[in-house]
């Protein structure tokens, strides 16, 4: 084995691209060069590289401002199709919402946010609709495009996959030392009962109702909208989508139209904490995750306001008109007993709904399967129908083509089953990338999906949300079940608006994809990518 030390050839204008170019001249040159000596293979690789950086550049630069342009196309489309359902349409005025995108967009390619007057002369409330996204894209930029917001971000999610591991010590306990053989059961959904009993605790120290009431506050400033609704939106961050409407449970009668829509939006839009702790156990990238929640909840504001845009006057406007409840547990051992206990009606939700649901989507697939046998088509199934009929929103979110069959396949799956199975599905691509076995997404189609599947919109949630606000507000179930529907369009869009601004800031790593980069038996080549030098390791 010869180990040599490859040092930087790019200058720093061609930081981004330059590292993309010589990854690929080096993979390349390794796998056609295997029988010649190491220095060869890197004096080899400077001269193409100086003799055609600048044509790759140029192409590698055209090739990721298109992927990215797709995304941009996508948020347009996802904006003509809120227009289209908006309960006014006809009061609809497009300056601020192109503003809102011109904004962002600047933001992108420089790094910051420039001050722009706009006089909006309407009867509309558009702020919330610009505040909203810009928001969004902020976050997204904070996260996705500076280095030092990925990194808190990544660190945070190692450290909550770090605390989700305490879990493992209680159900060993319970059920004994062999209870990985039965890993969703006994790996999984332990997870949601630690995380909702950790939960309960957070709120009676009064950590939660800090971070809520702060994030709360940002809202409003930032986006206009009502105290209520604003502290919905913040506790969907954290907590689920039958548990955030508690926050203002005395203030649900109250609230006009538009803010129960903004409710029940931010509840489809995202998903509960405990459930997020069993996604990042299934495998998916923990930050991206936990960056998607952050998003969801300022789009799902803006896209309620959207589709139904305020025309009364709300009674919530200021935190002074909303009253804190009091505390029913005595001290911290009741308020953890208590969270636990709470986590059994979700936990049993989660496991029958999956039983259920993968149960008829086998069903469905035998009849559609029978059907197809006719026509001479016997692997037709519910997966292949939705990778067809959604693989152009796939593309429009910024997915390549080629792996836009099977990320329409996982959005019809978490649109018309649930985002558990769909989150399952994709922890298997995932896998299957790594392994080099199966069908499998690339990083940038992995990343994009994640934020596309993050929330609780579809058809199974719906009676959910019903279920949870009825009781609370009585006198509302007709206006409840009346706007559920466009409720529910808005959380499967702000998913998609989510999702689509992240395939704007990210990039494929070519480092990144396994299958790639690994050589047959006879040479196996394992490189390390830094920005200051290629340490390049050949095995021949």
């Amino acid at each position: 084995m010869e180990g040599i030390q490859c040092s930087q050839f790019y200058t720093t204008n061609y930081n981004q691209y330059g590292r993309y170019i010589m990854f690929t001249i080096l993979h390349n040159k390794l796998q056609n060069n295997m029988e010649a000596k190491a220095s060869d293979v890197c004096q080899n690789i400077f001269y193409d590289s100086s003799y055609n950086r600048n044509d790759n550049i140029g192409r590698d630069i055209s090739l990721e401002l298109s992927k990215n342009l797709i995304s941009l196309a996508g948020l347009a489309v996802f904006l003509i199709i809120l227009l289209i359902f908006s309960a006014h349409p006809t009061k609809v005025k497009w300056r601020p919402v192109l503003g809102g995108f011109t904004l962002q967009f600047l933001f992108y390619f420089k790094g910051e946010v420039e001050t722009c007057s706009w006089r909006f002369y309407t009867t509309v409330k558009w702020r919330p609709v610009l505040g909203g996204f810009t928001l969004q894209f902020f976050f997204a930029a904070l996260i996705l495009k500076w280095s030092v917001g990925f990194q808190i971000f990544e660190f945070l999610g190692k450290q909550v996959q770090t605390f989700l591991m305490f879990t493992d010590k209680g159900t060993e306990f319970v059920f004994g030392p062999k209870y990985t053989e039965h890993l969703f059961a006994m790996k999984i959904l332990p997870v949601v009962v630690f995380v909702s009993c950790a939960i309960s605790v957070l709120y009676y120290v009064g950590a939660m109702k800090i971070v809520i009431g702060k994030i709360a506050w940002i809202m409003r400033v930032t986006l206009g909208t009502t105290a209520a609704e604003s502290l919905c939106a913040a506790g969907n961050i954290f907590i689920g989508n039958t548990e955030a409407p508690i926050l203002i449970r005395p203030f649900l009668g109250l609230m006009t139209k538009s803010e129960l829509n903004a409710v029940m939006t931010g509840g489809f839009a995202t998903i509960a904490g405990g459930v997020l702790a069993a996604y990042i156990s299934f495998g998916v990238p923990a930050e991206h995750l936990l960056c998607a929640s952050v998003m969801n909840a300022p789009c799902a504001l803006a896209v309620s306001k959207l589709l139904y845009p305020e025309t009364e006057e709300s009674k919530l406007k200021s935190t002074a008109d909303l009253q804190e409840e009091e505390k029913k547990e005595g001290n911290i051992l009741e308020a953890a007993a208590a969270g636990a206990s709470a986590s059994i009606k979700l936990v049993a939700n989660i496991a029958a709904n999956l039983i259920a649901f993968i149960a008829m989507l086998e069903f469905v697939n035998a009849v559609l399967s029978w059907f197809g046998s006719f026509v001479g088509v016997p692997m037709l199934s519910f997966q292949i129908i939705c990778s067809y009929v959604l693989m152009p929103l796939a593309y429009l979110m910024g997915v390549d083509w080629k792996d836009a069959g099977l990320v329409g396949e996982l959005i019809g799956m978490k649109t018309f089953l649930n985002e558990f199975l769909a989150y399952k599905e994709l922890a298997g691509y995932m896998s299957n990338r790594m392994d080099c076995s199966g069908p499998h997404l690339s990083v940038r189609s992995e990343t994009i999906a994640t934020y596309a599947l993050c929330g609780f919109a579809n058809f199974s949630a719906l009676g959910m949300q019903l279920g949870a606000l009825g009781p609370m507000a009585p006198s509302r179930k007709g206006d409840l079940a009346q706007i559920v529907m466009r409720s529910l369009l808005g959380g499967i869009i702000a998913c998609l608006i989510t999702a689509s601004v992240a395939g704007l800031l990210v990039y494929d790593d070519p480092s990144m994809i396994a299958c790639t980069y690994i050589s047959n038996s006879s040479a196996i080549l394992n490189s390390t990518v830094t920005s200051v030098t290629y340490n390049v390791t050949a095995a021949l």
